[in-house]
């Protein structure tokens, strides 16, 4: 991996260490909680994390194994700008350390690499995780430890209803993401049949709900379902299912190997339905793995907008921006939009500090975030947050897969010629 300035990367804990780790993380906590001094004996108060000179973050991501491609990429992203403002100066005279540890898309793992960031390196905030099962198994840390998560790669809903002051969302929902992704396909291109394939785990479960709520609007069901394990490629039993309910389009809530596989077993069997993918999926990894013809018809939505786009550097000046700064630091990488989802994360982090103030702490931290109003990124939406809204993001972008690529969408009527439909889209 690149040498990132100011960040370190450290492995994940093998499993045979995981209840050790644990117990031991239980037993610092006992233990710092019963040698805390009195009040009269505290000395004046400094926020954990934060020095003369410098602000520690933690991250835990899935930087190896079946999802290493949206960890290593979010981590990048971020580090491009995070390096960026350290060598500009830092924010308000200090350089933020990003300390990050390996999950490998594991939720134990995570839970243990959270518990470490926070009781070891005393972290300031927890930012940029990726992952819906990952993530959801921190909340009740988070919460505990009274610090904010800030840029999580997930759009599960656990992390937005009921609202927690602690969890600071950038990125629109996959319930969002569906109810476009419905409204298009069903409601624009008229089709009625849609079958849904998900990862059978709390991301994939977020997905398919969403997708039957949205559904619902115009007195649909998924004609059918199917699943797959985490982790795994076993596709078959969920594709004969869908096969068999002769499905016009098929949701997939999955991440970009398995859902590969599906598409190309689907193609060999002669099943021709529309594809469509939400965000998590990696939209460049699975570009890789698909070719002109398994790659007909399947379509992404995307949270931030391609990076590649004839539109970057003109309405969307802030994918150009972003574009320059990852070929600075990591010359060997292609820009795309996962980093640029990290890139923007780190931005947010960053003017979420700059307005908290020289005398930074937590709470003005999340207060300074919740004043956040109509803040342009260079992207196709403002940013907004509020003391009731920690979302800052609502825009989703389709894309459909074209010349070995997933492209930005801006005209719908070719789409809806070459698949032979004739509803007007909305």
């Amino acid at each position: 991996m690149p040498r990132m300035l100011h960040g370190e990367v450290r492995p994940g804990v093998g499993a045979d260490r995981w209840l050790g780790c644990i117990l031991a993380c239980v037993l610092a906590l006992a233990v710092w909680g019963c040698s805390r001094p009195e009040p009269s004996e505290q000395a004046p108060p400094s926020e954990s994390g934060v020095t003369d000179t410098e602000i520690r973050i933690g991250s835990s991501s899935a930087l190896s194994g079946h999802a290493s491609y949206l960890g290593t990429q979010t981590l990048r992203g971020a580090m491009a700008y995070i390096n960026h403002v350290n060598q500009e100066g830092g924010v308000h005279g200090r350089t933020i350390r990003l300390v990050s540890y390996d999950d490998a898309y594991n939720p134990a793992l995570c839970l243990i690499n959270t518990q470490r960031l926070i009781v070891e390196h005393d972290v300031f905030c927890l930012f940029n995780y990726v992952g819906t099962p990952t993530t959801v198994k921190i909340i009740s840390v988070v919460e505990d430890a009274d610090i904010p998560l800030v840029g999580m790669f997930t759009g599960a809903n656990a992390l937005r209803q009921p609202f927690n002051r602690h969890l600071i969302n950038i990125r629109a929902s996959y319930y969002q993401e569906t109810m476009e992704a419905v409204r298009r396909f069903v409601g624009g291109l008229g089709m009625k049949r849609v079958a849904v394939f998900y990862q059978y785990d709390a991301y994939g479960f977020d997905g398919l709900k969403g997708t039957e709520l949205a559904l619902r609007e115009y007195g649909l069901v998924p004609v059918a379902t199917g699943s797959y394990i985490r982790g795994t490629m076993d596709v078959e039993h969920g594709l004969e299912r869908i096969v068999a309910a002769d499905a016009e389009a098929v949701f997939m809530i999955g991440t970009y190997d398995p859902c590969a596989e599906f598409i190309r077993q689907a193609r060999a069997r002669g099943f021709d339905p529309v594809f469509y993918c939400v965000s998590f999926v990696g939209a460049e990894e699975l570009a890789r793995r698909l070719d002109t013809d398994n790659g007909r018809k399947v379509f992404v939505t995307k949270v931030v907008p391609p990076p590649d786009s004839s539109m970057s550097r003109t309405l969307l000046w802030g994918a150009g921006e972003f574009v320059e700064l990852f070929r600075e630091y990591f010359p060997q990488e292609a820009p795309n939009s996962v980093a640029l989802e990290g890139y923007i994360n780190a931005k947010v982090l960053v003017e979420g500090l700059r307005r908290a103030g020289r005398d930074l702490t937590r709470d003005k931290f999340i207060e300074a975030v919740e004043s956040i109003d109509h803040f342009s990124l260079g992207v196709a939406n403002t940013l907004d947050f509020g003391p009731n809204d920690h979302q800052g993001f609502d825009r989703v972008y389709f894309t459909r897969y074209n010349g070995g690529k997933f492209s930005l969408i801006t005209d719908w009527d070719p789409v809806r010629a070459e698949l032979g439909l004739v509803s007007s889209a909305p």
